[in-house]
């Protein structure tokens, strides 16, 4: 039997009807550049992430981008960051004219290592980014100890752990701004690219929503140069008919985790691994073994669904060449993009579906 890694239509079955009406209501009344459900959709994932504000910008990408804009990087200044997560995270570093500084991951969680952020801290660090990898919280406290001592600010890279929680604390509420893609394969995805930044921090909010507008406030006058960033009303119509069905969705992917972790227990296989204090969502299932490149033709071979997250760390990207990194420098990063991959993990998967993956996981390691 074939599994997918993923399958939308299962998701957008259900709720057709509401999704339908939602894009109606928006041709309705035609607005659709900021229009109410923008507004209305801000609150709600204000609500929900407990912060207070939440700000709709057209990607995840530009939520990165406007959130270390508002907190003042730019040329020459450090933003330090993992060496391993998709490649936006180290990108908008690059369009700013900053330099991103890469810290290797934890082993377990491929969450940045708290140890490791210390000694990259320069004259020139502005920001920390952790990112929230696979739809974990990344270690805070220290972060944010570190932070402090410095004076830096920390913006959560959370594009994978919408309603993920630090020592229940909910990701994107914990540092100075998160940031959050709503990419139609996340947990809470649009239909197209959109965004989200949170902040308790008044300033930094209003700094985003001017710069996500052109840099005005009003129409024609600008007082600074900022970018064409916002969430498109009909993409915010989407999210607000699935807003509400999130936690169901995140209840059945942290079940088909837990099913997984059960039938994979003492196989020469690395599962996540979860911290105590976490609430994991499992925005992707990826698991390790020494051996990947065999699993992944044999998972090809009964139509698997799988995916690696991700093979190339960020310095070992030719387009980070001069940063003048080299092999070595990030152990834990390079093993990780050799020995990953991500299984079938979403909410509608089938028992039986789920069944197929387990037995052809287990059969490989027989």
């Amino acid at each position: 039997m074939a599994v997918p890694l993923l399958d939308l239509k299962r998701q957008y079955a259900p709720i057709r009807a509401e999704i339908d009406r939602a894009v109606k209501q928006v041709f309705d009344h035609c607005g659709f550049i900021m229009g109410p459900e923008v507004k209305a959709f801000e609150a709600a994932a204000a609500e929900f992430c407990r912060t207070r504000h939440a700000v709709g910008v057209a990607s995840g990408s530009d939520a990165l981008l406007l959130a270390l804009r508002a907190c003042g990087v730019g040329p020459g200044d450090e933003v330090i960051t993992s060496a391993f997560s998709f490649f936006a995270s180290a990108g908008v570093i690059d369009h700013l004219g900053a330099v991103p500084v890469f810290v290797d991951i934890e082993p377990d969680t491929y969450n940045i290592d708290p140890a490791q952020i210390e000694k990259a801290v320069t004259a020139k660090t502005k920001v920390i980014m952790p990112i929230h990898l696979f739809g974990q919280c990344a270690n805070m406290d220290p972060i944010l100890n570190i932070a402090a001592t410095h004076g830096l600010k920390v913006v959560e890279d959370a594009a994978q752990a919408i309603g993920s929680q630090y020592k229940g604390r909910s990701a994107g509420s914990i540092g100075d701004m998160g940031c959050f893609s709503f990419f139609p394969t996340k947990n809470l995805g649009c239909a197209g690219d959109g965004g989200m930044i949170t902040t308790n921090d008044d300033a930094l909010a209003d700094m985003v929503r001017l710069l996500r507008q052109h840099g005005g406030r009003t129409e024609y006058v600008h007082e600074v140069i900022g970018y064409n960033s916002r969430l498109d009303t009909l993409q915010a119509a989407i999210l607000l008919v699935k807003l509400p069905h999130l936690r169901g969705w995140t209840d059945s992917r942290r079940h088909n985790a837990a099913r997984y972790n059960a039938a994979f227990a003492g196989l020469p296989l690395k599962t996540p691994a979860v911290r105590d204090w976490a609430y994991h969502i499992y925005n992707q299932y990826t698991v390790a073994c020494d051996n990947r490149d065999k699993l992944l033709a044999w998972l090809k071979d009964r139509q698997i669904g799988h995916k690696i997250y991700y093979p190339v760390p960020f310095h070992f990207q030719h387009c980070f060449a001069g940063l003048g990194y080299k092999a070595g420098d990030f152990p834990q990063a390079e093993k990780a993009g050799k020995t990953v991959v991500s299984l079938p993990i979403f909410g509608e998967m089938t028992a039986t579906e789920q069944d197929e993956v387990i037995d052809a996981v287990v059969r490989f390691f027989a």
